[in-house]
């Protein structure tokens, strides 16, 4: 399997392509990271913010418009992922089910996907999909990543407490997982982030 050692460049990050089956995927090569999270958590503000682009990924004032794996291109080897988001997306059950069945295929069939993003509302977190999305981390031996996100909407004290309560329950579900605060608007948990995709990348 090809991979890059180099150290990415996110603000080199292009469009790629969108997916809606595994088979659409550019070739299972080189190295991909992923993030995922529940509707409305700020994943497009976070990849915008990771790579410094204000319209790389389009935000949405309306939960659930991801509805395919959208791939960017950092290198011809580094790729970032954009996986659809799941949680109160006013499409029917059937589109929910299709959504998950992909993301599952996508997490345990992706040899080239070497970590998870996993955003979560500082204000709502660990709800039961981001609970689901940790056991499956475990069963397969996926590095994971947790983004407690809009970590600006409370104080410093309150966003540490929160923290450190969500990190002793997450350790109780996978003990592999990491845990950081994130803002994606106040310049919060950026150089943290970039550091954990760096060694990812460069595994």
């Amino acid at each position: 399997m090809q991979k890059s050692k180099q150290t990415p460049n996110y603000k080199q990050a292009k469009f790629l392509t969108s997916a809606a089956q595994l088979s659409q995927l550019p070739n299972d090569t080189g190295v991909e990271v992923a993030f995922i999270g529940r509707s409305n958590v700020g994943k497009s503000s976070a990849l915008n913010a990771l790579t410094g682009q204000k319209n790389l990924v389009r935000v949405s004032k309306t939960p659930g418009r991801t509805q395919l794996i959208n791939l960017f291109a950092l290198s011809d080897t580094q790729r970032l992922v954009d996986l659809p988001g799941y949680g109160y997306a006013k499409v029917s059950k059937k589109t929910k089910q299709d959504w998950e069945k992909l993301i599952d295929a996508y997490l345990r069939k992706r040899s080239c996907l070497r970590g998870l993003v996993l955003l979560m509302d500082i204000r709502h977190p660990l709800q039961e999909f981001d609970v689901q999305l940790l056991t499956w981390t475990k069963q397969i031996n996926l590095p994971i990543h947790i983004l407690l996100t809009k970590t600006d909407k409370l104080s410093f004290g309150a966003g540490k407490n929160i923290s450190q309560k969500v990190q002793k329950e997450v350790m109780k579900i996978n003990s592999a997982a990491s845990i950081q605060l994130f803002s994606a608007h106040k310049s919060i948990g950026h150089d943290e982030l970039k550091k954990t995709l760096n060694q990812w990348f460069r595994s």
